[in-house]
C-alpha cells in the first residue's frame, strides 16, 4: 500500500507544527503576550530539588512511545502550542471549569485537534514525579522535557532541555487564534508571527521541520487540489502525480474526513530532514509548508536541511532550546507549582 493512501487507522504520528485550521490571506494581526520576557533556566535547576526528574519523565515516555506512539507528535504539537500562547507555561494543560463561560486555550477552535494522547503523556508524568518530588516540578518543565524525549525516540536529537519555569495562573481561548499558525499562513505571516516571539527566519523554517513525522487530514489542503485561491484550479506548485495521488484520497466533498497523509511522503515515521528533501521537489503536503520553498527569504534555508541532516538535527534542537524560554514565568506573582497539570491551584 502507497504510503500516501493511509487511512484513519495510520494516525500514530500525527503531527504538524500548524494549526489545521485554515486563514484567509488577508493580514494577521498578531497578539504579544505580556510574558514575553526571557528568564534564565538552568540544566540543573532540580538536582538537589528533584535528582531523579528526567529519569522519571523518560520512564513514562519511553513506555508511552511503545504503546501508543501517537503520543510522540501530539506531545510535540502540544508543547508548540504552549509556548506559542501566552509562553511556555503549561497554560494548554488548564480544563475549563465546569459550568464556567470563559473557556480554556486548551478548547480554542484551534486546539481541538490536539490528540488526548500528548495531555495524557503529561498527566501521568506529572503523577509519576508527584509520588517523588510533591509540589516541586512544574507542569511546564514536565512537558518540555517529555518533548524533547518524544523527538529523540523518533530519531530526533537530544539535546539538555533547561528548567526553571513555573506555570502560568491563566489559560485563556480567545489568546489562541492570533498565535498559531494555520495550514494556509503565508511566508510573511508565519516570519510576523515567529518575529513575535523572539524566532529568527531561519528558526521559523528549522521549526517547520517537525513536520517530518506527522500526518494531516484532507480539509487542511484539499483547497490547494481542486479551487487555489479561488482560482477553480489546483496549486501550480503541486507536483503532478502528487496532485493526481493526492485527488484519489481527498475527493472535493465527501468522503475523506477520516483519511490522513503524511506531511513527508519519504520517511513519514522517522524523524529526519525528509520534510524538507520533500519541499525541494514539490513534495510538501501544507501550503504553508511549500511556501518555505518559494519564498527566496526562507527557500535558501530550506535547501541547506535539506543537503545536511546533522546540521538540521542541530539546529532543530537548539531552536527547541530557544522556543522553550518564550514567555518563561517564575514567582508566586507570576505563577504556581501545579500539583494536578489539568487545574490551577
Amino acid at each position: 500500500m502507497h504510503v500516501l493512501s493511509l487511512s484513519l487507522s495510520s494516525t500514530f504520528f500525527y503531527l504538524f507544527l500548524t494549526s489545521t485550521i485554515p486563514i484567509s490571506p488577508a493580514k494577521l494581526t498578531i497578539s504579544q503576550p505580556p510574558a514575553l520576557r526571557r528568564l534564565e533556566l538552568s540544566g540543573d535547576y532540580y538536582s538537589k530539588k528533584c535528582p531523579q526528574l528526567e529519569n522519571l519523565v523518560g520512564s513514562v515516555t519511553s513506555q508511552r512511545f511503545k504503546e501508543a506512539p501517537i503520543s510522540a507528535p501530539a506531545t510535540i504539537r502540544l508543547f508548540f502550542h504552549d509556548c506559542f500562547v501566552e509562553g511556555c507555561d503549561g497554560s494548554i494543560l488548564i480544563e475549563t471549569k465546569k459550568g464556567s463561560k470563559k473557556l480554556a486555550e486548551r478548547e480554542a477552535y484551534e486546539n481541538k485537534e490536539l490528540r488526548e494522547e500528548g495531555f495524557e503523556s503529561i498527566i501521568k508524568a506529572k503523577a509519576l514525579v508527584e509520588s517523588h518530588c510533591p509540589s516541586l516540578v512544574s507542569c511546564s518543565d514536565i512537558l518540555a522535557i517529555a518533548a524533547r524525549d518524544f523527538i529523540h525516540l523518533a530519531g530526533g536529537p537530544y539535546y539538555q532541555v533547561k528548567k526553571g519555569r513555573w506555570d502560568g495562573k491563566r489559560s485563556t481561548a480567545t489568546n489562541v487564534p492570533p498565535n498559531i499558525p494555520r495550514s494556509n499562513s503565508t511566508v510573511d505571516q508565519l516570519i510576523k508571527l515567529f518575529s513575535s516571539k523572539g524566532l529568527t527566519v531561519e528558526e521559523l523554517v528549522v521549526l517547520s521541520g517537525s513536520h517530518t513525522i506527522g500526518f494531516a487530514h484532507c480539509k487542511n489542503f484539499v483547497g490547494r487540489l481542486y479551487d487555489y485561491k479561488g482560482t477553480k484550479r489546483p496549486d501550480p506548485s503541486l507536483d503532478l502525480r502528487l496532485l493526481k495521488e493526492l485527488r484519489m484520497s481527498c475527493p472535493f466533498s465527501g468522503g475523506s474526513s477520516g483519511v490522513v497523509l503524511p506531511l513527508d511522503a519519504t520517511t513519514p515515521f522517522v524523524f529526519d530532514n525528509g520534510y524538507f528533501t520533500g519541499l525541494g521537489t514539490n513534495m510538501g503536503l501544507l501550503g504553508s509548508d511549500q511556501a518555505l520553498f518559494l519564498d527566496p527569504r526562507t527557500k535558501s534555508i530550506a535547501l541547506e536541511m535539506a543537503r545536511d541532516k546533522q546540521r538540521f538535527l542541530k539546529a532543530f534542537g537548539d531552536a527547541m532550546d530557544k522556543m522553550g524560554s518564550i514567555g518563561v514565568k517564575r514567582g508566586k506573582r507570576h505563577g504556581e507549582i501545579r500539583t494536578d497539570c489539568r487545574v490551577f491551584l
